[in-house]
């Protein structure tokens, strides 16, 4: 849940790299509320409640998208292949599962190095 809250504490943040867990979480518990959202549209007969989350969860959708495009050395722009059914989701899901481009990229530094390990004593 800390991913998915801080994809939406930085919701209009276009800037920057995301790793690939955070941006997987985020997808994943992003998907399980669109479950529940049908289900509740489902119950009440109406499309209210989804399309309001949808319309909500968008501008999230494409920053988290475009950070993690980010991380793998790529333009936020390679998100307009969701756009080109079957081929463009297949190569956009490839890009977005591969490993961080190592090193400081021209969009920040990589997330991995940042990241503190926790030391055992």
């Amino acid at each position: 849940m800390e991913h998915y809250m801080n994809a939406l504490r930085s919701y209009a943040d276009f800037s920057g790299r995301n790793r690939r867990k955070a941006y997987w979480m985020f997808i994943l518990i992003n998907i399980g509320f669109s479950f529940l959202t049908g289900v509740i549209d489902g119950i009440t007969d109406t499309m209210f409640v989804s399309t309001i989350y949808s319309l909500a969860l968008l501008i999230p959708q494409l920053s988290a998208g475009a950070r993690r495009l980010h991380d793998t050395g790529r333009s936020g722009w390679w998100q307009l292949l969701w756009l080109v059914p079957v081929i463009g989701w297949i190569v956009l899901i490839v890009f977005l599962a591969q490993d961080s481009h190592e090193g400081e990229n021209d969009f920040g530094p990589n997330p991995k190095e940042l990241a503190v390990e926790p030391t055992t004593v």
